[in-house]
């Protein structure tokens, strides 16, 4: 079985092929890069930094009651963050997403039921925090929005193609004196 990292080196690596040669061979590496331990490692690293978003709930924010904590992260998942593309307040790590985290936690521990807190959250920031947005005269762009943008498209490249069928291509008009000796003297040339 041929290692990833010899599959690497054989084939993409420009350094692989040596001079005068027109053989493709692995290089070796230096000792702490070399081996399969490494590169199970990177992938390892790699691995741990698509987990950094579980991280952005800091531990002074968790509740001390388990059954709020569990309901402040359903709100927060279902809550966008106002300056983050589509991402929770949940899995993000920015300023203001946590200044959202904390109030539903504090409205939350204040006795609101989980409605009132959506409510007072889509009071202060507007549907657009909703990462489902309800679907009324308000939201009608963030529904229908992208459906009416690309029927708008698709009737605009089948008109631009209907008018390109049926128009006719004219011919080239033929070459007068000077460019055909022109044309003449290039393909002698």
């Amino acid at each position: 079985m041929i290692g990833a990292r010899r599959l690497f080196f054989m084939f993409l690596s420009p350094l692989g092929e040596r001079l005068g040669e027109g053989v493709r061979r692995p290089l070796t590496l230096p000792l702490p890069l070399a081996g399969e331990r490494s590169l199970k490692a990177l992938c390892c690293v790699l691995l741990l930094l698509f987990t950094l978003p579980a991280l952005a709930v800091e531990p002074s924010e968790i509740l001390p009651d388990p059954a709020l904590e569990t309901r402040a992260r359903e709100i927060g998942r279902a809550l966008r963050c106002v300056v983050c593309q589509n991402q929770s307040i949940d899995d993000s790590s920015a300023e203001v997403a946590r200044d959202m985290r904390r109030a539903v936690r504090e409205r939350l521990t204040a006795g609101d039921s989980d409605g009132d807190v959506f409510a007072y959250m889509v009071a202060r920031y507007g549907d657009y925090v909703l990462l489902k947005p309800p679907f009324k005269a308000g939201t009608l762009i963030l529904w229908l929005g992208a459906p009416f943008l690309l029927l708008v498209a698709g009737a605009a490249l089948l008109l631009a193609a209907r008018r390109r069928r049926h128009t006719p291509i004219a011919a080239p008009k033929p070459l007068d004196e000077e460019e055909r000796r022109r044309l003449d003297a290039l393909l002698k040339g």
